[in-house]
């Protein structure tokens, strides 16, 4: 049997890449944006606040359960920028381009060697808005920033973003590797494990 759950983001890559996985976990995925609903302003302080922001708002409009995943690029030489705020990094919600190319001027005179970096995602799963046991995933995936982008595969800083378990950005990997090995992968890993549960 499959339960309806709404999926608290407007981001189109993140739809599709969740929406398959959450399938095969038993779950009807409905993008918040198909039923009108806007993302709330992310005042959290953490992954996992705004996560939980994210979900609260779109099960409170929804009616429905919700899932919501926070995640961004945190880079150690810049004191975790992007961080929280790698969709909006560049000033505009969604402009990668732009993001990308703030996060290259950031490092324009960071060597190899300190350009290390990790992706982060905290999923959340609420069952309604003040649901006091929320289950919350959490996945990491290590690398480096590259000097230029490589691979038209991905979104966000997926070209720029080295896998040294790959030897290759994020954006060269076919869509199915990606999926096997990225942080939002073992994120929902950890989810659904804990549904199991």
């Amino acid at each position: 049997m499959t339960q309806k759950v709404v999926l608290a983001t407007g981001n189109p890559g993140k739809v599709k890449e969740m929406s398959d996985v959450l399938a095969d976990f038993g779950f009807e995925v409905i993008a918040q944006t198909d039923l009108g609903i806007e993302s709330p302003e992310e005042t959290g302080l953490t992954f996992v606040e705004n996560a939980l922001l994210k979900a609260r708002y779109a099960a409170k409009l929804s009616g429905l359960p919700a899932i919501a995943d926070d995640s961004g690029l945190v880079v150690a030489a810049l004191n975790g920028e992007p961080g929280l705020y790698s969709a909006r990094y560049a000033g505009t919600n969604g402009d990668d381009q732009a993001n990308r190319q703030k996060l290259l001027r950031a490092l324009a005179d960071v060597p190899t060697e300190q350009r290390q970096a990790k992706f982060v995602s905290c999923i959340v799963l609420l069952q309604h808005e003040t649901d006091p046991s929320p289950i919350i995933a959490e996945g990491e995936c290590f690398g480096q920033i590259e000097f230029v982008e490589k691979g038209s595969n991905g979104f966000g800083y997926d070209s720029l973003f080295f896998s040294p378990e790959k030897n290759c950005t994020f954006a060269e990997l076919e869509p199915t590797e990606k999926k096997k090995i990225s942080h939002r992968a073992k994120a929902l890993a950890v989810l659904k494990m804990k549904l199991q549960k």
